[in-house]
C-alpha cells in the first residue's frame, strides 16, 4: 500500500469539467492498493495519516495533526503509484491490486478516517479526474506499508 500525503491550503477534484469535491486547509491523499495488501496494513496506514504531525504549531514547527487543526482530507484513488519504472520506458502495473479488491480497500480506508470524525471528501474510484491543489510548504510525504 502506498499513499502520497500533501499538506494543502486547498484542493479539489473535477470530473467532466465540474467540481466533484473540494476542501480547504488539510491533506490531499493519493491512495494506492497493491497486491498483498491487508486490512492490518490499511488500519496502520489510516492511523498513521490521522496522527501524522505535519501542521505547524504556534512556533512554526510541524507539531500538529489533522485532528489538532480540525482540517479536511481529500482522498483520491491512484493506482499509478504501484507503477514499476525500473525496466524500459513503459511503466508496469503488475503490482497494482485488482480493481474490485482495490476499491474495497479504498472504501474501508475512507470509512476508518470518517469514523474518527474527520471531514472526508473523495474523488470517484477509477474515474478520470482533474486534481488541483495548492501545496502548503510544499510539504509532501510518501508512505508505504
Amino acid at each position: 500500500m502506498k499513499i502520497v500525503v500533501q499538506r494543502v491550503k486547498n484542493a479539489s477534484v473535477k470530473i467532466d469539467d465540474r467540481i466533484y469535491s473540494q476542501i480547504n486547509a488539510g491533506m490531499l491523499i493519493l491512495f494506492c492498493a497493491e497486491k498483498g495488501d491487508t486490512e492490518d496494513k490499511l488500519n496502520w496506514m489510516a492511523n498513521k495519516v490521522m496522527s501524522l504531525r505535519i501542521f505547524e504549531d504556534e512556533n512554526g514547527k510541524m507539531n500538529k495533526s489533522i485532528k489538532d487543526i480540525n482540517g479536511d482530507i481529500l482522498v483520491v484513488s491512484q493506482f499509478t503509484l504501484a507503477a514499476d519504472c525500473k525496466k524500459g520506458t513503459r511503466p508496469s502495473f503488475d503490482n497494482a491490486e485488482n480493481p474490485d479488491a482495490a476499491k474495497n480497500l479504498y472504501e474501508k480506508f475512507l470509512n476508518i478516517l470518517k469514523e474518527d470524525g474527520i471531514n472526508i471528501k473523495t474523488g470517484v474510484f477509477a474515474a478520470m479526474m482533474d486534481v488541483s491543489l495548492v501545496n502548503d510548504g510544499p510539504v509532501t510525504f510518501v508512505i508505504e506499508k
